[in-house]
């Protein structure tokens, strides 16, 4: 499986980005999709899941209301979209693949891993 994540950039406070990650092969194999994001010196962190069939969806605290998973599994493809940016939010931005069904924020919870996107947010 391969995970091919885009969409980050250099963004001003209050902005927009949508973020977006392709994969090789079929999604829809009972698999959630996860973002989560590493900021520099910090432990990666969980940012939000989506299941398989798109309707559940966890957010984290900090990013709830602003930020919006959703995906396609006819274009194997999974979206963040990400609004009212806070510099807080800069940071390598990774999707990754859920094992089985799980779909939670525990990053072992997880089984392949895209290269990430970097978002950075100036204030």
């Amino acid at each position: 499986v391969q995970l091919q994540a885009s969409g980050g950039g250099l963004v001003q406070a209050g902005g927009s980005l949508r973020l977006s990650c392709a994969t090789s092969r079929r999604t829809s194999s009972n698999n959630a999709m996860g973002w989560f994001r590493q900021a520099p010196g910090k432990e990666r962190e969980f940012v939000s899941s989506i299941s398989w069939r798109g309707d559940s969806t966890i957010y984290a605290d900090n990013v709830r209301g602003r930020f919006t998973i959703s995906r396609d599994n006819a274009k194997n493809t999974v979206y963040l979209q990400m609004n009212s940016l806070k510099p807080e939010d800069t940071a390598v931005y990774y999707c990754a693949v859920g094992r089985s069904s799980y779909s939670g924020r525990d990053v072992t919870g997880y089984q392949y891993w895209g290269q990430g996107t970097l978002v950075t947010v100036s204030s």
